[in-house]
């Protein structure tokens, strides 16, 4: 299949930082925006990824960093051919490794103490698709005009069954979480032709619902027009959004 991406990573109105990141392939998004085409014949593996950082002063744009350049470098020395379990493996020993680095960096230097990001990420690899997910950034599939949610959030309202979008997070990478989980669910059946996936921080889902948002890729929206319909809401909060077509 051919995937068509735009990405676009946006302070938003309120925040005076941005504590998000974006990665996709080689490339690291803040401010900033892309568009890329790719195709699964050509490339053994990719990655899409989207971290929310938290934190006091800047540590939050530091630990959404850290993450996903650690995980670019990780990702791409996994060997070639591994099976799903070992893949898996590999993936859980990654998160046990960053918690720790990120970790540290707080006992260093109190600035970074506390500070955490969320992740979530699509990945081809071994000719198979997968979705990484810690936190409550979100990936959506729609398939035939209906969006999916793909992911669960790791946050307390998620926990007590309440539909509204809570900030209380129960997972994370770092953030003083000492029980961090990462899920990690094989997709590739979930994935077709004429099929569009997002992956976006909760600065994009608090200001439009699920239903402007399919609305919206329904009419062939990119992620720079989500980012503006956000921002058009009131941009409370960082905005991240990748938008993939497949054909």
């Amino acid at each position: 299949m051919e995937f068509r991406l735009t990405a676009d990573c946006h302070v938003g109105c309120v925040r005076e930082n941005n504590e998000d990141m974006i990665l996709v392939g080689s490339t690291f998004l803040r401010n900033d925006k892309l568009s890329w085409i790719f195709n699964t014949d050509e490339q053994e593996r990719f990655i899409v990824a989207v971290a929310d950082g938290m934190g006091g002063h800047n540590s939050g744009e530091v630990a959404s960093s850290d993450t996903l350049h650690n995980l670019h470098y990780f990702f791409n020395d996994i060997p070639s051919g591994l099976p799903t379990s070992d893949f898996n493996e590999a993936i859980h020993v990654w998160l046990k490794s960053i918690n720790s680095m990120i970790e540290s960096k707080g006992l260093v230097d109190p600035i970074y103490k506390d500070m955490g990001t969320t992740l979530v990420a699509l990945v081809h690899y071994g000719g198979q698709f997968y979705w990484l997910n810690c936190g409550d950034s979100r990936l959506y599939i729609m398939h035939k005009g209906k969006l999916r949610r793909l992911t669960t959030d790791h946050s307390l309202n998620e926990l007590l069954g309440q539909k509204k979008h809570s900030n209380i997070l129960t997972n994370c990478i770092g953030g003083g979480c000492k029980t961090s989980y990462i899920d990690i669910v094989v997709c590739t059946n979930d994935i077709q032709p004429n099929d569009t996936i997002v992956l976006c921080s909760d600065g994009l889902t608090d200001m439009i619902s699920d239903k402007e948002m399919a609305d919206m890729l329904a009419k062939g929206y990119d992620a720079s027009q989500l980012r503006k319909a956000a921002i058009d809401a009131g941009g409370s909060d960082n905005i991240s959004a990748c938008v993939i077509y497949t054909y």
